[in-house]
């Protein structure tokens, strides 16, 4: 399976927030969409990191209440990993696992065109299993 089957069933909208917006912003956010992380970029195209929930956790923990005020770059992860629609799901789960991330922006040719969430890929995968296991099943019982 491809990152791309994923995306189908997703779809491609990926929240972002501009590095230089306060912590409290990107708090509103993560809370508007429902989502656990969103893409740091001053202009959508560009990635300058990932920031999440833990990010905001452990700011909390190092700087106090003062860390909602203080800008999204001070608290993101600069450096992502990213994949592209083609790459395979298995491939994804190694390099998540290997790098402790849970969010990766997918890139078509450089352009931004949907994230993955470790959920994602789980759901992906226990939906291929449990078709795996409907073919077995009427295969044994045909």
């Amino acid at each position: 399976m491809k990152i791309a089957a994923i995306l189908e069933s997703k779809g491609d909208f990926v929240a972002t927030v501009a590095p230089d917006a306060t912590v409290n912003a990107l708090l509103a956010s993560l809370a508007e969409h429902e989502i656990g992380a969103v893409v740091v970029s001053s202009d959508g195209v560009v990635i300058s990191g990932i920031a999440s929930e833990r990010d905001v956790a452990r700011a909390l923990v190092t700087h106090g209440a003062a860390a909602l005020d203080a800008p999204v770059s001070s608290i993101m992860t600069a450096v992502i990993c990213t994949c592209e629609p083609s790459s395979p799901v298995e491939e994804l789960m190694v390099q998540m696992t290997e790098n402790r991330v849970r969010h990766v922006p997918v890139l078509d040719e450089g352009r931004m065109v949907g994230i993955v969430s470790i959920g994602d890929i789980v759901k992906a995968r226990i939906d291929h299993l449990e078709d795996e296991r409907k073919s077995l099943l009427s295969y044994i019982t045909s």
